[in-house]
This record gives C-alpha cells, structure tokens and sequence, in this order.
C-alpha cells in the first residue's frame, strides 16, 4: 500500500500501532469468534491488539526449524506447536539429502523440549487453545521470506482448523501469493515492491523483549477469563518469571 503524490513509504509506529491497525481490517471475522496464533516474539504485541479488538483469545504457535545434518541453516522440517504438535518436513530437501535413520525423530524430539521450554516461559502451565472448527488467525509482524510462516500454517492447518487467516502488516508481494496456498484468507496493509526487509516499515522496530511478551499473554487471559467470571481460565494467568537479562 502506497499513498500521497511522493509514494510515501507506509510506516506504522511501532508493533503495537501495526497491530490496532490490522485489527480493524479483520473486524469482518469478529462475529465467527476466531483464536489469534502469535509467531513470538514480534508478533505478539500487533497480534495482542488484533486479539484485544476482536475479543478474541490469544495463544501462541511457535515453530521450531529442524536443518540437515551438517548444514543445520538449510531446513529439512520444522516442528509446530499446538494441542497437537505437528511435524511438517520439506520433502524434496529430505529426498535430497537422505538424512539417517533416526535422525528427523531425534530431531523432532530435541524440537519439541525446546518448543515447550519456550511456551512454559512465555505461557507458564496454559495448555495450548485447541483450534479444531475454529477460524484462527495466524499473526506475524511482518513477513519476509516467509518460510518460518509456511510452517506455522501447515502446522496449524493439520490441527483442523474451520477456516485459516494469515495476517501481517506488511509483507512482500512474492511471499503473500506463495502463502496464499497455504491458508483461506490473506489480510495485509501494505505490500510493497520492491520490499527490502521488514523493519524499514516501522518507525520502532526495537527487539520484543521475553518480558513484553509474557506480560502481554497475561493481560489477554486476564481479559478472556473477565468474560467469564464462573470460569477458572485455562492453566495460571499469573505470568512466570521473566528470564534475568
């Protein structure tokens, strides 16, 4: 999205402006009552406001890269969390590289401790929100590449979700059509070309620190369980403790 005589570049405050402002271009789910899926740690500041606007709950989907022995930075798989983890590989980079028996199930193994490592710390005892018949929206601060978000998608797409929305504020014309296979809906403000990287959208783009988005998740369940004051809210909604810098 480009506006004004000059093309002025769009640029969005910070991650939490971003995501006020991606809330509002998917007000028209509000009524199916959605889960919002935060990629962390950027993406759960914008992704806390989407939830917040929505009135909808907020959990996390973290992806974990499993690469191929000996050249760990090429991706053989990845490992997404979920009520049901699931393992998504690149098949064609498994053909290719022939890893040995047993290795992806160490791998997934090794992956899945570090998965819950992180959700512990991010969501202390929360058990992850179940996604089956629901419309989800998967939410990043922006996508570049968007590799790490192909996978969150499949992973969550295999957990049976009712329909499947990626959002992100800004994004690469390339990658949103590439992605677009992958889920029912795309809902993005700005696809700019040429794209250059994600942070150039932004007027702060300062690192979510593991404090941020722990005190975030707490407020969304705070304000999920003061919908229903009957009803103990999923797991401890007093955060755990943030990791010493």
């Amino acid at each position: 999205m480009w506006f004004g005589r000059k093309r002025k570049m769009l640029r969005f405050a910070d991650r939490r402006d971003a995501g006020a402002r991606l809330a509002a271009a998917l007000d028209h789910l509000r009524a199916a009552q959605p889960v919002v899926l935060a990629l962390p740690r950027g993406g759960v500041p914008v992704a806390f406001e989407v939830a917040k606007a929505l009135d909808a709950p907020l959990d996390l989907v973290l992806v974990r890269k499993i690469g191929v022995p000996g050249h760990e930075e090429l991706a053989l798989g990845a490992l997404v969390n979920g009520a049901h983890p699931q393992l998504v590989l690149n098949e064609d980079v498994v053909q290719m590289t022939a890893p040995p028996p047993g290795f992806v199930e160490a791998a997934q193994k090794r992956a899945l401790a570090e998965i819950e490592r992180r959700r512990r710390l991010y969501l202390g005892e929360a058990e992850p929100i179940a996604v089956k018949g629901r419309v989800v929206i998967v939410v990043d601060d922006g996508i570049a590449t968007g590799a790490t978000m192909k996978a969150a998608l499949r992973g969550v797409q295999r957990n049976g979700p009712d329909r499947l929305v990626l959002a992100a504020p800004v994004a690469p014309p390339s990658s949103i059509a590439e992605l677009a296979a992958e889920c029912d809906e795309v809902v993005t403000l700005a696809t700019p070309e040429p794209f250059y990287a994600v942070g150039l959208y932004y007027a702060d783009f300062a690192q979510t620190t593991d404090k941020e988005v722990i005190d975030l998740l707490a407020q969304a369940r705070m304000l999920q369980a003061a919908k229903e004051p009957n009803r103990e809210p999923t797991g401890s909604v007093t955060p755990p403790a943030a990791p010493r810098s």
